[in-house]
């Protein structure tokens, strides 16, 4: 049995002239053959923080709302257990016109890429069920029946492999909250070009790749 657990960082919008708009797109895999020591990182951050930290956060750890010192100790505490990340990333500068409209299409296009990577570096069993649990945003219309079905049609077809594909919040699935880490840091570095909190992780980064070069 294996775990992936999918985020991402930045937004599929094409419109620059838009202050909130990023420069780049990132999706992260973060892979484990046992989520539980992922969820006690989570479980151990919350019973460090004061009551009166407890009683003022929502309970749901959020890495771009989080202080400093926070994220520094989850991506240490991830770095010290057994996992591996895969990333790509788009500088959306670079993806083609004709795509700017296919979000969706897109949207499936890099998972499939990840998934793909994933077996071919063979960080996941070749036999029995492959979890992969994504985030849901309550705003993404990407989670969807065809999402999950292009993936699993596409595994299956290609790799002979069983896929489970879930769709949770991070309140749901404690993995997909230090999933958002990893995720945010890789994204900083290249949205800010701040590299200070990817570098806790690189050892356990496995594959870090731009979609169009």
């Amino acid at each position: 049995m294996a775990y992936i657990f999918m985020d991402e960082s930045g937004d599929l919008g094409f419109n620059f002239r838009k202050k909130k708009t990023s420069r780049y797109f990132v999706i992260t895999f973060l892979s484990v053959a046992n989520k539980a020591p992922i969820e006690r990182i989570v479980k151990k951050t919350f019973q460090r923080f004061s009551l009166k930290d407890r009683k003022h956060h929502p309970g749901v750890l959020h890495c771009h709302k989080e202080l400093s010192s926070t994220r520094l100790k989850v991506l240490r505490s991830l770095n010290e257990k057994d996992v591996r990340i895969l990333s790509i990333y788009l500088n959306k500068s670079k993806v083609y016109t004709k795509l700017h409209d296919e979000k969706q299409v897109l949207y499936n296009y890099v998972t499939n890429i990840l998934l793909d990577r994933i077996y071919s570096k063979k960080l996941i069993p070749s036999e029995g069920t492959i979890h992969l649990i994504a985030s849901r945003c309550e705003t993404n219309k990407f989670f969807n029946e065809n999402f999950k079905n292009y993936l699993k049609r596409n595994l299956s077809l290609y790799h002979r492999l069983h896929l489970d594909v879930q769709i949770k919040t991070p309140g749901e699935e404690k993995g997909l909250q230090v999933t958002d880490f990893a995720c945010w840091a890789i994204f900083r570095k290249r949205e800010h070009g701040d590299d200070s909190y990817w570098k806790i992780i690189k050892e356990k980064v496995i594959e870090e790749s731009p979609l169009f070069p």
